[in-house]
């Protein structure tokens, strides 16, 4: 199939792309939208992929003979088989119709593709009034210095040796938030620095793994990070200078830009947005 970038642009609200996600708006094109399609026949990553870095397969795919393609509206459904597996339906189109529209589709995928979980992917402009799910956040290393946070923040290599081993009671602690993962590839050597906070020498809060890859055009960007705070210790300004020392990591190490995806409300979206990011809007996503 190829798409025809006069029906898609219209109905791209949010720069959000199946199965890879937020991309920078100066990367959307017909293009990037036919490279997931050629993608799904040989299940490999696209060389702009920020999963690759993780290795492995690519674990969602998406269903090209599916695709709805016409004026007013596009529907890109994707399938992973990952535990009991699941279809996703990415919604693009202005009016509501579309999300129903979706939810039908991503309930018959379900069915025929034998999984037991089926969703909507709607993206939705900034201007969206009362968004919920993920906000899409831009960082632009090139506006503006980013200088180092006062505060002490080090690699977890750094820290002394009793030191670094709290990390792994913080991350089992904050599995929920992906720490555990983080920890098992941080064991194997295969990521990036993670950078960490302590209070009374044990770890309670980090970000990482620091990585820097170029997208779709050729730019560099820093890559979306795992970031926690241990419940315990918030309140103290730990999650602000983590980020802070994340952003001056990127900008030194020549990153052009970072995308981050914050809950609408949380603790991280409300650090974004008082550090002046800028919003390209949201992902919500819904059963179907």
């Amino acid at each position: 199939m190829l798409f025809r970038w006069d029906w898609l642009r219209p109905v791209l609200t949010a720069p959000i792309v199946p199965t890879l996600g937020p991309v920078h708006p100066d990367t959307l094109s017909v293009g990037l939208f036919e490279d997931v399609l050629r993608a799904a026949d040989t299940g490999d990553f696209l060389p702009y992929d920020k999963d690759r870095r993780w290795g492995g397969e690519k674990g969602e795919r998406a269903l090209r003979e599916d695709v709805v393609h016409q004026p007013g509206r596009t529907l890109v459904p994707t399938l992973t088989r990952r535990g009991r597996g699941t279809v996703k339906v990415f919604a693009y189109g202005v009016r509501d119709s579309v999300v129903e529209e979706a939810a039908e589709l991503a309930a018959k995928l379900a069915s025929v593709h034998d999984v037991t979980r089926a969703r909507v992917v709607r993206p939705l402009g900034p201007e969206t009034a009362h968004p919920r799910g993920t906000r899409i956040q831009l960082k632009d290393f090139t506006t503006g210095p980013c200088p180092a946070p006062d505060g002490s923040v080090r690699p977890v290599a750094a820290w002394p040796t009793a030191v670094q081993e709290t990390f792994a009671p913080f991350a089992e602690a904050m599995a929920a938030d992906g720490l555990a993962f983080l920890h098992a590839r941080m064991q194997v050597g295969r990521c990036g620095p993670v950078l960490t906070a302590t209070v009374n020498d044990r770890i309670v809060g980090a970000i990482g793994p620091m990585e820097i890859a170029p997208d779709a055009i050729g730019r560099p960007q820093l890559l979306p990070q795992y970031f926690a705070v241990l419940p315990d210790a918030r309140g103290q300004g730990l999650g602000r200078l983590l980020w802070k020392a994340a952003m001056h990591w990127g900008q030194r190490h020549g990153a052009a830009y970072q995308l981050l995806q914050t809950e609408v409300g949380g603790p991280s979206d409300q650090l974004c947005l008082s550090e002046g990011l800028d919003s390209l809007g949201f992902s919500h996503t819904a059963h179907a």
